[in-house]
């Protein structure tokens, strides 16, 4: 080492002081001198190091952002919020990519088997995936965080919601997309919406009750009884939960259902029934 940082840029470099270009130069330079390091470490305040490694240790053990939880920063979500709705296990691309097969498979058969003036098939089970994934997204069963949000200082029924939002976007999304591949079907292919939404509301205000895994269950063997009984009675034309009448009926089922939930809303700051959670990996 043929020279070393100036006594005066050591104690301007120690102050915070030193300005580039000789900044630059005393970084590279101290990066590979042990001597112009054991200066600076005499001439630093033992406070400002140690605030300086306490920073550095906080920044080291900061759990890294994934892509979703970065795009949800970017599009100004709140950090805490962003962090949440990234823990959602519904939101990962395992389910999100099962849920596309299945749509797929679903707009194929109905292309397939097309002999009614309604897609009866996709429009029977697009209802059931959005209820599934919000199912799916709350509750000790399959919420690895289940536990932390249970003892955190968090409204239950705001996680719960913050969730709901997130996975009927991603779920109605699908659903949408998969609707626009039946464009001959028109509008009709558009009598899931309601229904998916009032049995999602309707398994939500019953999450209190019967807890987030068994809610859900009698919601959707409810639909399936509703759909066989309605079937029996159509013979072969559009089942009654997708007809005019059908569609108000589901309206106001969902209003009803929402109106149950929030009344109910306290209820999610209790530990709901259900087996116990996994354990983290």
């Amino acid at each position: 080492m043929t020279w070393h940082v100036a006594e005066e840029d050591v104690r301007a470099y120690a102050r915070g002081e030193l300005a580039p270009p000789a900044l630059w130069s005393a970084d590279t330079h101290l990066a590979r001198c042990a001597e112009c390091r054991a200066r600076l470490a005499r001439l630093a305040d033992p406070a400002a190091l140690a605030a300086g490694w306490d920073r550095l240790d906080a920044e080291l053990d900061a759990p890294r952002r994934g892509l979703l939880e970065t795009l949800l920063v970017r599009f100004g979500v709140a950090d805490h919020t962003a962090r949440l709705l990234a823990a959602t296990p519904v939101l990962r691309r395992s389910w999100l990519g099962a849920v596309t097969a299945v749509l797929l498979l679903t707009v194929l058969a109905t292309h397939s088997t097309r002999v009614t003036a309604s897609p009866t098939f996709f429009l029977t089970l697009a209802p059931l995936l959005p209820l599934a994934g919000v199912a799916l997204a709350y509750g000790p069963v399959l919420d690895p965080t289940y536990e932390m949000t249970v003892v955190a200082p968090l409204h239950g029924f705001r996680l719960l919601m913050i969730r709901t939002v997130a996975v009927l976007v991603a779920g109605l999304g699908l659903n949408g997309l998969a609707t626009l591949a039946l464009p001959a079907y028109g509008l009709g292919a558009l009598a899931w919406l309601l229904p998916a939404l009032a049995l999602t509301a309707t398994g939500l205000a019953l999450t209190p009750r019967l807890g987030p895994v068994l809610a859900p269950g009698a919601v959707g063997a409810g639909w399936a009884v509703l759909l066989l009984v309605a079937h029996e009675r159509t013979h072969g034309g559009t089942l009654a939960p997708f007809t005019a009448a059908g569609q108000g009926v589901a309206a106001a089922v969902a209003a009803l259902a929402a109106g149950l939930l929030y009344l109910a809303r306290d209820r999610f700051d209790t530990r709901t029934p259900g087996p116990r959670p996994r354990p983290l990996a």
